[in-house]
């Protein structure tokens, strides 16, 4: 893991609970297009919720590939599902604004 603390994980799992998925991985597995989708889903939510719908078997080492590919944080996984969280980059304001 980065630089998250244990306080903001327990916080983090606790909002993945009560998420729906936004995702769902089919047959065709981590196709760039996945990732490409995965990666625009956490730059605007930052906290995701993958389901697998095929591929359950593989599950177990497809969710670290996920989040290393959206260069994100596997924060948990918990039957067919994971969540994955990388934070929004913080944007320095302008002077004058």
């Amino acid at each position: 893991m980065s630089d998250l603390t244990n306080a903001k994980i327990r916080e983090l799992k606790a909002r993945g609970q009560l998420m729906k998925p936004m995702l769902k991985v089919g047959h065709d597995g981590l196709t760039p297009a996945f990732i490409s989708a995965l990666d625009a889903a956490l730059a605007h939510h930052e906290l995701v919720k993958v389901k697998f719908s095929d591929l359950k078997d593989q599950k177990k080492t497809l969710a670290p590939q996920l989040a290393e590919q959206a260069k994100g944080e596997l924060i948990m996984r918990v039957g067919n599902v994971a969540v994955i969280y990388r934070a929004k980059p913080i944007v320095a304001k302008a002077d004058g604004e």
